[in-house]
């Protein structure tokens, strides 16, 4: 039987020269797909696989949708654009964001794991927050094999801490031994994987990233929370998996616990701030309405300054907690 021919790898911060220093340590022979998530801007210029083509011996490319992959090659996600694996094809699909993130980790990971099992590698490096951490837990319970970058390496470990801490991971080891390590599993012959359960989770939730959703579907992967997504405002299910939870509404926005932190105060900043800026406007409508008063209406002219006198109390309550959530 072949070996491990399906390698995903997920970086963010410090991703570029950590992917840069990877590829050069690959062999040109190397019997494998290699599919790759680095956290980019939308706006990105999109020279990713331009740099890590000129870096080492394998030929790189963006990854297209409906397209094959073959052996000996490395595809990468485009900027704002999941990647996915369906069957032996590439997706590429501008579906909802995961971990705050398009293109994101774990939904490339957990639909590899999904449709190649045991055939699939996962290697998470340097980044902050928690992506990739379900994706390595989908990949372990469909016989896959895990690593990440040893954090004392990566420039940003908290990805690979985050795996570390919420998988069972089997190797933690540096880019160097990494490159060796996945030229040696493409190269064994593999047993046989056995199939678990969560293998109609993970269907259900690429479907979800492709942007093919049903509401009946969640309560397949979770059981209903009482907190609400602050994306897009709907309901979040729970997902439990091992020893962590994670979160995901309907339409398809998924969070570990410390990117909904972030999220929620994104949203909580975002509507302060829009406060702020309603009573400050009304506080200057007020004003105007009192400098336009004549001396007939005087005593309706101070009521008016009155009240702007208090939106701009109002305001800058506001503000001081906009400054305070952005400490």
């Amino acid at each position: 039987m072949s070996g491990r021919d399906i390698i995903v790898v997920g970086s963010s911060a410090g991703g570029i020269q950590a992917l840069t220093r990877l590829m050069t340590e690959l062999p040109a022979d190397l019997p494998a797909t290699i599919l790759v998530v680095q956290h980019v801007s939308p706006e990105s210029p999109g020279l990713l696989p331009t740099i890590l083509d000129r870096a080492g011996s394998l030929p790189v490319s963006f990854a297209e949708d409906g397209k094959p992959f073959q052996r000996r090659h490395v595809y990468v996600a485009p900027p704002d654009r999941h990647l996915l694996v369906d069957g032996h094809k590439l997706r590429v699909v501008r579906g909802p964001r995961e971990n705050r993130h398009r293109p994101a980790i774990d939904p490339l990971f957990r639909s590899a794991a999904a449709a190649h099992g045991s055939r699939v590698i996962g290697v998470v490096l340097t980044g902050m927050l928690d992506d990739g951490a379900a994706g390595l837990w989908a990949i372990r319970t469909h016989g896959g094999v895990t690593v990440v970058q040893d954090p004392a390496e990566a420039r940003f470990p908290d990805m690979p801490l985050s795996a570390l801490r919420l998988t069972d991971v089997d190797y933690c080891l540096t880019l160097t031994e990494i490159a060796q390590l996945l030229s040696r599993l493409s190269r064994e012959p593999r047993q046989n994987g056995q199939r678990h359960p969560a293998d109609e989770k993970a269907r259900i939730e690429t479907e979800f990233a492709m942007g093919n959703r049903e509401l009946e579907d969640m309560n397949a992967l979770g059981r209903p929370s009482t907190y609400a997504c602050p994306s897009c405002g709907g309901s979040l299910w729970e997902i439990q998996e091992g020893n962590f939870v994670r979160y995901r509404c309907h339409i398809g926005h998924a969070f570990q616990a410390p990117s909904l932190l972030l999220e929620q105060s994104r949203a909580i900043e975002s509507a302060l701030e829009a406060a702020q800026r309603a009573l400050e406007e009304k506080a200057a409508v007020l004003r105007r309405l009192s400098d336009r008063m004549d001396e007939a209406s005087t005593k309706q002219g101070s009521a008016f300054a009155e009240r702007a006198h208090a939106a701009d109390e109002s305001a800058g309550h506001v503000r001081a907690l906009v400054e305070r959530l952005r400490e």
